[in-house]
Formats: structure tokens, sequence, C-alpha cells
């Protein structure tokens, strides 16, 4: 666990370092240092942005969580019929 947390730190910390000099003066406040190109041209791709990163990091959360505990507990579940082969 303690592995997976600091992968998580250095990765989140380090995604702030893509940006150039150039492409950060262009940039607003919230973004500056993290994206290339032009900034945002109205307040709709903060929204549009926004709902996309709930939705990834919703579908991200459930399949972390389905996959360390699927809570499959048939026991006539396909996976039984795979992990019961030998």
């Amino acid at each position: 666990m303690k592995k997976i947390i600091g992968l998580l730190v250095i990765v989140l910390t380090g995604i702030t370092s893509y940006a150039c000099p150039v492409c950060d003066k262009q940039q607003p406040k919230l973004l500056q240092g993290i994206s290339h190109g032009a900034g945002p041209q109205s307040n709709w791709d903060f929204v549009i942005i926004s709902s996309v990163a709930v939705v990834v990091l919703f579908a991200l959360f459930f399949s972390v969580k389905w996959l360390i505990r699927p809570g499959e507990k048939n026991s006539s579940h396909i996976k039984y019929f795979i992990l019961n082969q030998q």
C-alpha cells in the first residue's frame, strides 16, 4: 500500500512540470504549469473539463473497487469455473 501511495504522489506532483514557458503565459492561473496550448476559450470549457474529470474519477473508483473486491459469492459464477480448473 505504501508503494501505491508513493507512486501516486510522484505521478501527481510530476504533472505540473509539463508546460513550457510560452504556454505557461497563455494559460489562466488555474491551469498554469499543467497544460500546453491556448487556454480555454470560454467558461463552458471549464464546465466540460470538470464534468469529464468527475466521470473519469467515478469510473476509476469503481474499476479499482470492483477489481479489489468483486463481490461475486455465487459458487456457480464463471470465475470459480476458471479458478477451480487445474
